[in-house]
């Protein structure tokens, strides 16, 4: 039984993809000989999506495999998306009076020019190094000694069978730049082993923070190596916040550093969040800043009196218009939000997942500036 929603899932996504831009783009435009090849093309495609996807993604962990499907089905979300906004346009020529071929082809040549150029500006957004943004964020009982403390967060990495090495390197630099107190990675570093995608990691062994480098698990690493990749941060001197705190110190006054593990992680013993071991012998008068990879473990952090949650694995959305389907799983998508007296930072991530693709959801480097109320 829990097979066979993955097998729908794996066959009716790329239908919905596919049938769409098809629809839209050839059956409306094309008859004879040339819609029969076009649509021998689509029905390809549908085959060779899902099979890019579990070949690159699945046992086997094809790179190649895995940028072909990846690349793909980037593509054609931003095609389908774009067909039925077409299809809505459309209907409204018809109502227009806006006769055929005109109107298919209007429409056709529309979706096609927009969503070529969102391609290749999703791709430019994917690919380029993140822009920092900085938000100062008020802690109640942050004390004067740790006023305009900074943190920088990257997070949602995913280092993956795109070689970003060079990439990785310059993001290191411009975090070095920001002279950061506090150094996070809040989840998502890699996916695959650590023997494929070290090299691309090993450069963060270089980022510097006066106060301590934090790293927490995030999703994807339970869909791999958590327990190679939680060793080799530590090797790289990063110290893995795996349910558990650390209080850190500057100018006598001080402050609760929290981690706690992704929700994926009960899949793995000995691992999954928990919130009350993390905090177990916490002074309960210190601010409790959390790392935590899922937006909606803020739910705990409110219960348990966090003054901060770190989150990313939103990406924003990544690509327009998918943001609104992360909406219904996660309470806030990107950004700085209130939930009673907890705040939430949400990343819109470092780097990319999958389809190297960032549509109207741009990468980030962030710095928070801590303050206190009392400044």
């Amino acid at each position: 039984m829990n097979r066979i929603p993955r097998q729908v899932f794996m066959l009716v996504i790329p239908a919905l993809l596919f049938l769409v831009p098809w629809w839209l783009l050839v059956f409306t435009t094309t008859s004879g000989a040339v819609c029969w090849a076009l649509s021998a093309l689509f029905v390809l495609g549908y085959i060779g999506l899902p099979l890019a996807m579990f070949t690159g993604h699945g046992p086997k962990q094809s790179d190649t495999a895995a940028l072909i499907g990846d690349t793909a089905l980037g593509v054609m979300w931003v095609l389908f998306s774009w067909s039925v906004i077409g299809t809505v346009v459309r209907t409204g020529l018809i109502i227009a009076g806006v006769d055929d071929p005109a109107r298919s082809l209007i429409v056709a040549l529309g979706v096609l020019a927009i969503s070529a150029a969102l391609t290749v500006w999703g791709i430019y957004e994917a690919r380029r190094i993140p822009r920092v943004k900085t938000v100062e964020v008020t802690i109640p009982k942050l004390a004067p000694g740790l006023d305009g403390l900074r943190m920088v967060v990257i997070t949602d990495t995913h280092y993956a069978a795109t070689d970003r090495l060079r990439w990785s390197e310059r993001v290191v630099e411009i975090v070095n730049e920001q002279r950061p107190d506090i150094a996070c990675h809040a989840g998502d570093l890699a996916d695959g082993s650590v023997v494929k995608r070290r090299a691309q990691v090993d450069p963060l062994g270089k980022v510097q923070a006066e106060l301590g480098r934090f790293y927490i698990t995030g999703n994807h690493e339970y869909f791999g190596d958590a327990a190679g990749w939680i060793e080799h941060m530590a090797g790289l001197g990063w110290q893995p916040m795996h349910n558990q705190h650390e209080v850190l110190t500057r100018d006598g006054d001080r402050l609760i550093m929290a981690g706690i593990d992704d929700p994926t992680g009960v899949s793995l013993p000995g691992h999954g969040p928990d919130l009350p071991a993390a905090l177990s012998g916490a002074d309960p008068d210190l601010p409790v800043i959390l790392l935590a990879h899922q937006p909606k473990q803020i739910t705990d952090a409110v219960k348990a009196g966090v003054a901060l949650q770190i989150s990313g694995h939103t990406h924003g959305g990544q690509i327009w218009p998918f943001r609104y389907l992360v909406r219904l799983d996660q309470p806030v998508v990107a950004g700085l939000s209130r939930h009673g007296d907890t705040q939430l930072y949400t990343s819109r991530g470092t780097g990319f997942w999958g389809p190297q693709l960032r549509v109207f959801a741009p990468s980030e480097i962030t710095v928070l500036i801590l303050r206190s109320p009392q400044q």
